[in-house]
């Protein structure tokens, strides 16, 4: 049987990220994003229900999440979701929480004059992907045999 654990979201921060370095030297960034959805109730009446979700950004996008982001500011954000179970070290009650985890990211909106950095601009953002694990060694060569009746 076939699986699949894929999240979209778009949204806006609702803090500033939080950037630290786990003992072994990997930087993580942890943030909130708060997901709107607009609905007609049973009565007709448009309400706005909010979804806030928890985020984790590992590696080289957690670094420049915060160091581009602040609270409030809109992101595209894909990922995959992972819950976490643990038990109270207080209570010893068994705790859940589900959060992504955040593998692309879109800076999306304007940049305001306060946010230094890549995004904005009114054609939509920047999109951020980690870099190609390899490129080919030789690319093809160029064809010098190119046939010259195009049709436009």
């Amino acid at each position: 049987m076939a699986n699949l654990n894929r999240v979209l979201l778009i949204g806006n921060l609702t803090r500033d990220p939080e950037l630290r370095v786990t003992p072994k030297g990997s930087s993580i960034c942890q943030f909130g994003l708060a997901v709107n959805r607009t609905f007609k109730d049973a009565s007709g009446q448009q309400r706005e229900e909010t979804t806030f979700v928890d985020i984790e950004a590992w590696g080289r996008q957690g670094e420049v999440i915060s160091k581009y982001c602040t609270k409030g500011r809109p992101l595209f954000v894909e990922g995959r979701l992972r819950f976490d179970s643990w038990e109270d070290k207080n209570t010893g009650q068994k705790r859940s929480r589900l959060s992504v985890v955040l593998e692309n990211f879109q800076f999306i909106g304007g940049r305001g004059d306060d946010q230094g950095g890549p995004g904005g601009g009114s054609s939509g953002g920047e999109r951020y992907s980690p870099p190609p694990r390899s490129a080919p060694a030789n690319p093809a060569p160029a064809s010098d045999n190119l046939d010259e009746d195009v049709p436009f």
